[in-house]
């Protein structure tokens, strides 16, 4: 069956957002032999992301595996982004959560036996810096891919400490656009596929004026990117009062 999906989708010349989507409303089977055939790539994905050789036997790869499926439940276009970019990001973020844990429990087993203590204090010095390297090195990751959707709206990551609303209440009034675009599929559908807000729906649902919103264009675009995705480091800039 999932292979009569695939050849029928390649005819039509589909992409593999198309498959995933087709995934969704299909069998278990379906899903299951999908899963199957990106295998490497959820090997290769989860290595990239520890920074070392991972095999089928590793926890992390575990984890990969279900963050590849959670990715396949969770995909749409409005995420404006690739599956497979999805994916990774899916698949980095429950990486973290699980390194984030284990970090915790290297500090209660520390305590449990004070003749391991110097050896304790050893690795955990160790693993808080693999944790602190590893942060670094997905942040910088989270944001190449952010600046990457960024140019396909013609905006610069430097450009947005510009535009940033200076004003407490504008920036209210700008997050609740935000809010409005992305629980709206057919505005976050317009916004990705025209790479500019969809003005004509949006004056009829908000307070601001048209060119209120047009002089903030960029900044409510920048966090309607963060929002629709999955970004571990970036969601701290819609938290109100930020």
């Amino acid at each position: 069956m999932l292979l009569a999906i695939f050849q029928t989708l390649y005819k039509r010349k589909e992409k593999i957002e198309d498959i995933v989507l087709t995934i969704q409303q299909s069998s278990s089977k379906e899903l299951d032999d999908f899963i199957v055939q990106y295998e490497p790539f959820i090997l290769n994905t989860t290595s990239t992301i520890c920074g070392r050789y991972i095999t089928k036997q590793d926890d992390e790869y575990s984890i990969g595996l279900h963050a590849f499926h959670e990715a396949i439940n969770l995909y749409s276009y409005k995420k404006g982004a690739s599956f497979l970019s999805f994916a990774k990001l899916i698949i980095k973020r429950e990486l973290i959560d699980y390194f984030r844990k284990e970090s915790r429990h290297q500090h209660v087993t520390a305590t449990q036996s004070e003749s391991d203590e110097l050896h304790n204090e050893y690795d955990l010095h160790a693993y808080d810096s693999y944790i602190k390297n590893f942060d670094e090195l997905n942040r910088k990751e989270e944001i190449i891919h952010f600046n990457e959707m960024l140019n396909q709206f013609g905006i610069s990551l430097d450009s947005l400490v510009d535009v940033s609303p200076k004003h407490e209440d504008t920036r209210e009034h700008i997050f609740s656009v935000v809010e409005i675009i992305t629980s709206d599929e057919e505005m976050l559908t317009l916004l990705y596929k025209k790479k500019k807000l969809p003005m004509n729906l949006l004056t009829s649902k908000v307070e601001l004026s048209r060119k209120t919103l047009e002089k903030h264009r960029k900044f409510i675009i920048a966090m309607c990117i963060i929002a629709a995705n999955d970004y571990i480091y970036l969601q701290s800039y819609l938290k109100r009062g930020d």
